[in-house]
């Protein structure tokens, strides 16, 4: 069995709008493209065509793709259990003298590190996970290891 996608429910809709918009006007305009393509004639040297195929495997991949995400979602929940981080808290981690910094858990589709959402599947996302206010907790990061203390969990 394949393993389950984490989205929170705005990463959920995102996703079939997406796909709504792949499969409707994203669609008719390529098939409106090939067919432009193919009434101009000797397809073997045809360059329109020949992108027009192209685009069309990308969009059918990404249709696909999303297809095979939205089946296998696990919708986030709001975490209710404020004791331990899971996928779907948002936890305050302080590292030494360092400000204190808030991240958003959430699965690895829906990560965005600039923008305070990390991936469970991420060095920080991995440590934090199933621990409690209080603890302190190392990651291996690119940059090396840190160790840091989980000082909220939302």
């Amino acid at each position: 069995m394949p393993e389950p996608t984490y989205l929170t429910p705005e990463g959920h809709e995102k996703l079939k709008a997406e796909l709504a918009e792949l499969k409707g006007p994203r669609r008719e305009e390529l098939a409106k493209r090939l067919r432009s393509a193919i009434q101009m004639g000797d397809l073997s040297e045809n360059a329109d065509y020949h992108k027009a195929k192209e685009d069309q495997g990308f969009l059918e991949g990404r249709i696909q793709e999303i297809e095979f995400l939205l089946r296998n979602a696990v919708i986030i929940e709001k975490n209710s259990n404020h004791d331990v981080v899971s996928v779907g808290s948002h936890v305050t981690i302080q590292e030494g003298n360092y400000d204190p910094e808030t991240y958003h858990v959430v699965g690895a589709k829906e990560a965005d590190p600039r923008n305070g959402r990390i991936s469970n599947e991420s060095p920080i996302g991995r440590a934090v996970m199933d621990h409690k206010v209080g603890d302190i907790v190392e990651a291996e990061t690119p940059g090396g290891k840190i160790k840091f203390k989980i000082v909220k969990i939302e």
